[in-house]
């Protein structure tokens, strides 16, 4: 049986016609399932129970459920996630303020296999559909709502996988979770996260989404990034350079590069000085990451005056810096750290 959330407006149009259905009724199935996000064809009140009944013949609802969850010290919470195959991706929460990012996953694992990455240690399972993509921002927003108080104000694509190696699942689902007919959350409420697939930037460059795109860069040594993220190899930090530029150019947004603070490998002076002479292509940010340390995973979190030392350099050279502080490292929901584990 197919998942009807696979099907495009115009395939569900001809669907309804093929039912002996007039074309309006393609909307209101359409706006079930992505405005008022339903779990089932039998939830769809204001179509015919004919209609009903046939639509089920033939597809289903494959909706996400949540597993379990679980709360940090620091009330980030961790939820998991069973698609309809019982493959187990996660989520986080992350409050701050008023303010609820959710972290989502696009990918079960991941295949980049980046050296500090505990995702990077499972075996890939598959993508994501888009209806699993955005099924996670809906119970996360269910899930703010009863733990904080209040929905969610962003939406990170920073979870487990490569969102640009699941390209047309996960654009369809930014379009389902921004457009009038879907969500309506903003496109600069979300940002995609990619540890610099080219050729996705570039598309993504000229689909015109108007999202926040943040670069894993984690090094801007050629070197130390090939051992560290074998993805450079194939997509090198010269061209990851040029995608850039073109994604600026295209869409006039600023990206973020992601970098994470690995004690003794990417945290000296001279780290810093590449990684500015890199991030001069086009205005950016930078969000220093504090690493998570991890048994499996042999490295550690940079110490704090090397930290404060980084930040200072890159700043005297007008750069853009936060230190992005470790979030639910005690039930291992921290940045890099989501694994399927207790």
């Amino acid at each position: 049986m197919e998942d009807i959330r696979a099907l495009t407006y115009y395939e569900l149009e001809k669907v309804i016609l093929e039912n002996g259905e007039k074309k309006f009724r393609a909307k209101q199935v359409y706006e079930w399932l992505w405005k008022k996000s339903v779990g089932s064809i039998e939830e769809m009140t204001n179509l015919p129970k004919t209609l009903r009944e046939k639509l089920k013949k033939s597809y289903a609802v494959y909706s996400v459920s949540v597993a379990d969850y679980k709360k940090s010290k620091d009330r980030t919470i961790k939820l998991l996630f069973r698609l309809y195959d019982g493959v187990i991706v996660e989520g986080v929460l992350i409050p701050s303020g008023k303010r609820v990012t959710a972290c989502i996953s696009t990918q079960a694992g991941c295949k980049l296999k980046c050296e500090f990455c505990a995702t990077g240690r499972m075996k890939f399972q598959r993508n994501l559909a888009s209806g699993e993509v955005y099924d996670q921002v809906v119970l996360m927003n269910r899930h703010a709502e009863d733990n904080y108080g209040h929905g969610l104000s962003n939406i990170v694509l920073m979870g487990m996988g490569e969102p640009l190696l699941n390209y047309e699942n996960v654009v369809s689902a930014i379009d389902k979770l921004s457009g009038r007919d879907g969500l309506g959350i903003s496109p600069r409420r979300i940002t995609l996260s990619t540890a610099g697939i080219i050729e996705g930037i570039k598309r993504l460059a000229d689909e015109g989404l108007k999202i926040n795109l943040a670069i894993s860069l984690h090094t801007a040594d050629p070197v130390k990034r090939d051992k560290l993220m074998p993805v450079n190899r194939t997509n090198t930090l010269d061209e990851l350079a040029k995608s850039i530029i073109y994604f600026h150019k295209k869409t006039g947004l600023r990206v973020t590069y992601e970098y994470l603070l690995l004690k003794d490998v990417n945290d000296d002076l001279e780290d810093a000085q590449k990684l500015a002479a890199f991030c001069k292509i086009s205005p950016c940010k930078i969000n220093l990451i504090e690493y998570n340390t991890d048994e499996e995973i042999p490295f550690e979190r940079s110490e704090k005056e090397k930290t404060e030392k980084f930040k200072d350099i890159l700043e005297a050279k007008n750069m853009i810096v936060n230190i992005r502080r470790s979030r639910g490292g005690d039930v291992h929901a921290a940045c890099g750290q989501l694994a399927n584990r207790e």
